[in-house]
């Protein structure tokens, strides 16, 4: 931890593989900054994407909420049904939710989009993502860690191989 202060331009931006299709349709470049100024209960991160693409899929949160503040660039938020243009100094709200709620930033300008992401974080978390009609189940915390991404129509009974 550096203090409750850091300086944007301090924040060290990591850059996620992808492959293939993946890589050609997103970038995933993050910067971690809430462990660095010691938050605890709410999650802060520089996100930064290149011309013409995302940082992740359409989707929406169960519990946890998120907003983004857009410091550089421009580019387009899909919300629910809706699209809504954005530029250097927008504030997004996303709530959470289901299909409606989803939502995913897209980089429609010609120069990297730079932006804040902070959200609260929780322990557990069921995400949809409607394009591909995916969940993701994901409880975090100690001892244990869960994640798994499924598909409707991989349900069980409750009773199966009891």
């Amino acid at each position: 931890m550096t203090g409750p202060v850091l300086n944007i331009d301090e924040v060290v931006v990591q850059t996620g593989a992808l492959q293939g299709d993946t890589a050609a349709r997103y970038d995933l470049r993050k910067g971690e900054i809430a462990s660095r100024i010691g938050a605890r209960k709410l999650g802060y991160r520089l996100t930064v994407v290149a011309p013409g693409k995302r940082a992740c899929p359409f989707h929406s949160h169960h519990n946890e909420e998120e907003m983004f503040f857009i410091l550089e660039g421009t580019g387009e938020l899909r919300h629910g049904d809706a699209r809504y243009p954005l530029r250097a100094g927008d504030v997004v709200a996303c709530p959470p939710g289901g299909p409606e709620t989803a939502h995913q930033i897209i980089n429609t300008g010609t120069a990297e989009l730079r932006y804040l992401a902070v959200s609260t974080m929780e322990p557990v978390e069921i995400c949809e993502y409607p394009d591909s009609g995916k969940f993701g189940a994901f409880v975090d915390g100690e001892p244990r860690t869960f994640r798994h991404i499924g598909m409707p129509g991989d349900a069980h009974d409750y009773w199966e191989g009891e």
